[in-house]
C-alpha cells in the first residue's frame, strides 16, 4: 500500500453552494466540536454559480442574525414587482396586477456566486474546512 494523507471528518458535504455552506454553518453552530468539511470543485467558492436569485431574508436572519450589517455584495432590496406575459420573441404585455405569490416586497436580489463567496468566510470562521 502507498502512503496516503488521511483527513478525518464527522461530516462532509459536497458542493459549496448556498445549501452546502448554510448546512455546514448550522452544523458548527449546533455543535462547535464537530469536524465539518465542504468539498468544492471550482477553483474558488462561487466561481461556477452564475445565476442570480431573489431570496427571502428570514433564513439568513436565522442562520446569521447580524448579516444585514455587512450584506453580501450585489445584494439589492426589491423595490417593485412587475409581471409580464411574453407573446413571442418581440412582443410582451404587462399585467395590470402582479399575482400575490409573485410579490417580493422585503426580499433581496442577489448574485448566488457572490452570496456563496460571502458565506464561505463565515463558515471558515466557525471552523468549517473548505
Amino acid at each position: 500500500m502507498s502512503d496516503r494523507d488521511i483527513m478525518e471528518y464527522d461530516v462532509v458535504t459536497v458542493g459549496a453552494g448556498p445549501a452546502g455552506l448554510a448546512f455546514a454553518i448550522r452544523l458548527k453552530q449546533l455543535d462547535p466540536d464537530i469536524r465539518v468539511c465542504v468539498i468544492e470543485k471550482a477553483s474558488t467558492v462561487g466561481a461556477q454559480i452564475l445565476s442570480g436569485a431573489v431570496i427571502e431574508p428570514e433564513p439568513l436572519n436565522e442562520l446569521l442574525p447580524e448579516w444585514g450589517k455587512n450584506p453580501p455584495p450585489i445584494c439589492v432590496p426589491v423595490t417593485k414587482d412587475e409581471f409580464w406575459f411574453l407573446r413571442d420573441a418581440t412582443r410582451a404585455t404587462k399585467s395590470p396586477m402582479t399575482p400575490p405569490q409573485m410579490h417580493n416586497h422585503g426580499n433581496f436580489i442577489v448574485s448566488l456566486g457572490a452570496l456563496c463567496a460571502w458565506l464561505a468566510p463565515h463558515a471558515e470562521a466557525l471552523g468549517v474546512e473548505i
